[in-house]
């Protein structure tokens, strides 16, 4: 980065991992409704099918998602 000013840097961090949770957002959305699996999603993004579940779960089932229970 070429400025030098800290805040800058730190709101483009914070703007990267806005756009980094909507990409995961819209990621998880497509494979599931693909026919992915919870263990499938967790293991593409590196964490725990329970860790996906927590953060995805609650919102594809609020957008109308079918979503497999196991696999």
């Amino acid at each position: 980065m070429s400025s030098k000013d800290p805040a800058d840097a730190l709101a483009a961090v914070a703007a990267l991992r806005r756009l980094a949770d909507q990409l995961e957002d819209a990621a998880v959305e497509q494979a599931m409704r693909s026919g992915w699996s919870w263990p499938q999603v967790a293991e593409a993004l590196g964490i725990t099918r329970q860790a996906v579940y927590k953060k995805h779960a609650k919102r594809l089932i609020a957008a109308g998602v079918a979503l497999r229970r196991r696999g």
